[in-house]
């Protein structure tokens, strides 16, 4: 007999909070122990993706690197590809790559220039949804390919932090939210 789905509520309460890593001041969201559950895991992905059913998504993109964990799961499930969106310097093939601000300076991302085509319908998942930083450029380079987002979702949202102002103009949904 199967368990019941698990309830966002539940999936936040198996996250674990590491204050003081990686650096002091910063209270880490540790999502291995949500990983580690089988239950707790199916049923994450099964939360990000019950507004699609397969055939409706054309790509999962998931961002370096926690976020490809989530997102590969999803492309298995709606039946669609995957693609990384990784660091500056990971893909080795032709890309393009989008700068973008941090705390202190600047990182970049990047995409394969033939990873999606004009048009194709995306999903765009990541672990957490933070300053927003990683997530906007990530979505600059799905637009810059042609295709469409049909919506960026999150296992984890810090709200206090504002990343879904930068996310404006996109259908945005974070399961738990802190």
């Amino acid at each position: 007999m199967s368990q019941p789905k698990p309830t966002p509520s539940e999936i936040g309460h198996a996250i674990r909070n590491v204050p003081d890593f990686p650096k002091p001041g910063i209270q880490f969201k540790d999502i291995t122990p949500v990983l580690a559950d089988a239950r707790l895991f199916s049923g994450t992905i099964e939360l990000l993706t019950e507004r699609f059913k397969p055939g409706t998504v054309d790509t999962v993109v998931g961002i370096d690197a926690r976020g490809f964990i989530f997102a590969a799961a999803a492309a298995v499930r709606l039946q669609a590809g995957f693609v990384p969106v990784r660091k500056k310097g990971k893909l080795p093939y032709r890309t393009h790559e989008q700068d973008y601000a941090l705390e202190y300076g600047s990182a970049t991302i990047a995409i394969h220039v033939d990873a999606l085509r004009p048009g194709s319908r995306v999903l765009l998942i990541d672990d957490l949804l933070a300053t927003g930083g990683t997530a906007a450029a990530a979505a600059a380079l799905v637009h810059r390919l042609g295709a469409n987002i049909l919506e960026i979702s999150f296992l984890i949202e810090l709200s206090f932090l504002k990343g879904r102002d930068k996310l404006t103009g996109y259908p945005v949904r974070s399961l738990v939210v802190y």
